[in-house]
């Protein structure tokens, strides 16, 4: 079979996230299976038009917008695709109207407020309101996410067809789980993109309000993006120069070994998909610490993988961090817990159930 996923971004884009990673994962493991599978981005400064990672045929082609004019353009000069999939970050590609041939979408996460944070009204206005009539005008067509809350969203905005498959990470879970008492100075850490809508300033801030709750805490950003510099310039004004760390990107064996000396991971962000590091650092050993945000309340579960604070805001962050702190016998049930979870989030689980389900939309007669 022919597969063709749509996507802004590829793994090599230096804009590259959990979306692209996850994404990698499900085609590399189409292509194991003896399909043909190609993956059509957008074109960025010192791109290649084409390339190949793990069996993915890349194309790229076009910017923000023109993208699907060229898409459809490389479209018409290819063999019949078996499946289409039309991946939505805010603004689709709009394949079911021009490939004729099976199409699914797959969608991380509804913007939604984040819309906000990347841009000014009136255009943050028209991006909430293109893309919830963008679902409506999708209803008919078979939707694919891993979230509950997307779900619920997507329902609400007219879909009819949607399947849930869970994300699945490349970290494998440790053999076995090292002692690591729960003890000042707090070790935390981030592991996001440097973008608006991830709020690392929260994270900044917590330590601050630490701080002057005499709580002694350290925290590693690991990273890049557009606000590395703004970060870093926050952190400087708040005096916090020996307790924030920024490491920019680093390899996996580098950000493993970073997740589990830390004993908690944040995660700040507006609305995520899910929180693949959340599930990255649990299996290192390591919980996290969230906001109540869609996806990140199901990647952590309150007091049994780790916290939810009560409230969008640093001092909430800080709050739970301090009572964690007050209650150290409770931080080993939570690591066991976290880690536990995450072994069932192993590719080795995940894709062979994504695999079949895409095979199955693939062999549809259209």
């Amino acid at each position: 079979m022919r597969f063709l996923m749509l996507n802004w971004r590829d793994p090599e884009n230096p804009l590259a996230g959990g979306a692209e990673r996850v994404t990698q994962g499900y085609l590399a493991a189409l292509a194991k299976r003896g399909h043909e599978v190609f993956w059509f981005s957008y074109d960025f400064p010192g791109a290649k038009p084409e390339t190949t990672i793990d069996g993915i045929h890349i194309r790229r082609g076009g910017g923000m917008g023109s993208s699907i004019l060229a898409a459809r353009k490389w479209y018409r000069q290819q063999p019949r695709f078996d499946l289409v999939i039309d991946q939505h970050h805010g603004i689709p590609w709009y394949a079911p109207w021009w490939c004729g041939t099976n199409c699914v979408a797959y969608i991380h996460e509804v913007l939604g407020p984040i819309w906000s944070a990347f841009y000014l009204w009136p255009l943050s206005t028209i991006g909430r309101w293109q893309e919830r009539w963008t679902h409506w005008f999708y209803r008919r067509v078979p939707f694919w996410t891993a979230s509950g809350e997307t779900r619920r969203l997507l329902q609400s905005h007219g879909v009819r067809d949607i399947t849930m498959i869970p994300y699945g990470v490349h970290t494998v879970a440790l053999p076995s789980l090292e002692e690591k008492q729960l003890t000042a100075p707090l070790k935390l850490v981030v592991c996001s993109r440097l973008a608006p809508n991830k709020r690392i300033d929260h994270a900044i801030r917590a330590v601050k309000v630490l701080r002057d709750m005499k709580i002694p805490a350290e925290l590693t950003v690991i990273g890049g993006g557009e606000e590395e510099q703004n970060l870093k310039r926050l952190a400087g004004e708040l005096q916090l120069g020996d307790s924030v760390k920024f490491t920019g990107p680093l390899g996996e064996r580098e950000k493993d070994d970073l997740l589990r000396a830390s004993h908690f991971l944040l995660h700040t962000s507006q609305r995520e998909g899910w929180g693949l590091n959340v599930i990255e650092a649990n299996a290192m050993g390591t919980p996290a610490v969230v906001y109540p945000v869609a996806g990140l309340v199901e990647s952590t579960l309150h007091e049994q993988t780790g916290l939810v604070s009560e409230a969008e805001t640093p001092e909430s962050l800080a709050q739970s961090l301090a009572a964690a702190l007050k209650s150290p016998e409770k931080y080993p049930a939570w690591r066991h817990q976290a880690w536990e979870r995450a072994k069932t989030f192993h590719w080795n689980v995940v894709l062979p159930q994504a695999c079949d389900w895409l095979e199955k939309q693939a062999g549809k007669k259209t």
